[in-house]
């Protein structure tokens, strides 16, 4: 690895780890309804919306009710981001006149955004009107995020809380974590983005003259209008201007909670790889801090609301172990470069892991280092926003990114996703654990029987099976094959990779496959609400489960979840699920053509 790309790594780590314990505090108070400022500064609104809408927050609910209001909330979501897209010609706030979006693209991104997906199968500066972008996936981007911390929420009060049937109130848990969590600090990252230079107006596009003459060919017009030749086809004209369209539109602060919240997506096409997007060096720093804080800070207020923060920390370490470790393989990949390159005398250096190496699909203004780190930080958690374009890795480094998805989003996962996902893990953990020693396994002072292994069964497996499920269909009808712009071994990693971002929720694009069609756009919008949803539902039933159970004591035989041991344990329960579950597809994709771009020795 290069200096400034060690540098970095420190320095986002050291970053992320500081904020740790003073924001998972934070989160932890709000949580449990304590009485600090923000919450007394808000406390008449809050009274004034739950009784608008009917709520009384001092009425807990079960998992069953619990579960069945969050999926009634999100499912108006994607009806309302459905509605606003089919309409949008005739809304306000729609400058450049954007036309309707198709019925097939509104679902797949309607439920993307309700999902924390954000995967877009369309361009952003020439689909969407500001009032769709703000309205409906801006707001999305705050209730989904909101979405995945309740959850994580519930489930540590099953783990904290004996003897009793609820685990709180949905609507007062998704309203303080959206109200005091989520829109404070994303207004502080907007502001900080727009000292960088992102842009937030409500602007018609913008032309700018450029340096060199910009052509493109349109129909060409006569009296009549549209000219024809004998076969009915228009006859194009090349038009020669020195203008350039730039797009406008209030950016930053969908920018802030896309990162902050792990949603990912862009207002641009061209993502956070776009000048207006993310500007500078520290721009693209704070993305990638913001997109960790609340996954690592999650991990210490499990740790406080369970009264052991070294539980939390232990979650934290695997987490973060995980990363780590993968991101220095993409590191590696990347600044090793092409060795057919190499081969040609192109670049003599390719080869050395401090210079030259693969630039291609990457900003000059990153490099290869910040754009690696992006790459594994994006998909270690669920955002799906990129700076660089993953299917210009090389076989290995592209690897990287896919994986991290398929281990289940855990490395540290998104915003309450994350969490609950590797708690999940640490049960069957345990649950391993415990059939080694010949003892009823526990977690946290909860038994762990068999319902909760049963529901944390059905979590974990239910993400592979509709991954490999819609892969394996995608590569068999030519609905699927006709995206694929790479034939071979590159193909099939793209459509894995589409699969793999679906169904974790993720939005990131390998990109070099067509998805905007009705077939993707259908597969990977059923593909994305069950990898949410399914997995939500397991947890709350585990969370449910375990709040009615009585404390265990701890005993001479209760083994430690909180040492070294019980990390490495967790660590290779997540390896060993997402090994044996998608190597054989990783084989055929980037591992395949890994050994192809190797000449043999």
């Amino acid at each position: 690895m290069s200096t400034d790309s060690i540098i970095l790594l420190l320095v986002l780590f050291g970053l992320a780890l500081l904020c740790v314990k003073p924001l998972g505090t934070y989160i932890a108070k709000v949580m449990q309804g304590d009485s600090i400022f923000p919450l007394r500064v808000g406390a008449n609104f809050e009274r004034a919306l739950y009784k608008g809408c009917g709520i009384d927050p001092k009425t807990e609910m079960g998992w069953k009710q619990y579960a069945i209001a969050l999926l009634i909330f999100n499912g108006l979501g994607v009806v309302v981001v459905y509605a606003l897209q089919r309409l949008q010609l005739w809304l306000p706030l729609n400058p450049q006149g954007m036309a309707n979006v198709s019925a097939d693209s509104s679902f797949n991104t309607a439920i993307s955004f309700v999902t924390n997906t954000n995967w877009q199968g369309y361009s952003g500066e020439t689909t969407m009107g500001y009032l769709v972008q703000m309205s409906g996936l801006a707001v999305q981007n705050f209730l989904s995020a909101a979405t995945g911390i309740v959850v994580a929420i519930a489930l540590i009060r099953g783990l904290a809380r004996h003897s009793v049937q609820t685990i709180g109130n949905f609507w007062v848990d998704i309203t303080r974590s959206t109200l005091y969590i989520l829109l404070p600090l994303a207004t502080l990252i907007a502001i900080l983005l727009l000292s960088q230079g992102v842009i937030q107006n409500f602007s018609a596009y913008q032309n700018a003259t450029t340096i060199e003459l910009t052509e493109y060919q349109q129909p060409k017009l006569d009296a009549s209008g549209p000219m024809k030749d004998a076969s009915g086809n228009a006859i194009l004209e090349t038009v020669t201007t020195p203008t350039q369209s730039l797009a406008m539109g209030p950016i930053a602060s969908q920018e802030a909670i896309k990162e902050l919240g792990t949603n990912g997506g862009g207002f641009l096409n061209a993502n956070s790889a776009h000048p207006f997007e993310n500007p500078t060096a520290f721009s693209n720093l704070l993305e990638m801090l913001a997109i960790l804080l609340i996954p690592t800070a999650l991990a210490y207020t499990f740790g406080l609301m369970v009264s052991d923060t070294r539980q939390g920390w232990a979650v934290l370490g695997a987490m973060l172990t995980l990363l780590i470790s993968l991101m220095l393989i993409a590191q590696f990949s990347e600044q090793g470069g092409n060795p057919q390159i190499a081969a040609l005398g192109v670049d003599q250096n390719a080869t050395s892991l401090q210079s030259g190496g693969n630039m291609e699909g990457k900003e000059t203004r990153f490099g290869i280092g910040a754009s690696a780190l992006f790459a594994s930080v994006t998909t270690g958690t669920s955002t799906g926003a990129v700076n660089s374009m993953h299917d210009s890795f090389m076989p290995l480094g592209g690897a990287v990114p896919l994986f991290l998805m398929q281990l289940g989003e855990v490395a540290p996962g998104g915003v309450g996703t994350g969490l609950y996902s590797m708690l999940v893990f640490a049960i069957i953990g345990v649950f391993i654990a415990g059939l080694m020693i010949g003892r009823t396994p526990e977690y946290v002072g909860k038994k762990i029987e068999a319902f909760e292994m049963k529901m944390a069964s059905i979590g974990i497996l239910v993400m592979p099976f509709i991954v490999l499920t819609g892969t394996a269909i995608a590569v068999m009808v030519e609905a699927g094959r006709v995206g694929v712009a790479n034939p071979g071994a590159h193909g099939f990693s793209e459509i894995l990779y589409a699969f793999s971002s679906a169904g974790n929720n993720n939005g990131s694009a390998f990109a070099g496959l067509s998805a905007n069609t009705p077939f993707y756009n259908i597969a990977l919008g059923l593909t994305m609400w069950i990898g949410r949803f399914w997995p939500i539902v397991a947890v709350l039933a585990i969370a449910g489960s375990l709040a009615a159970k009585k404390r265990v004591p701890v005993t001479a035989g209760t083994m430690p979840t909180h040492g070294p041991l019980f990390i490495t344990l967790l660590i290779g329960t997540v390896i060993l699920v997402g090994a044996l579950t998608f190597v054989p597809a990783l084989a055929l994709g980037p591992i395949a053509e890994h050994l192809l771009l190797t000449p043999a020795n």
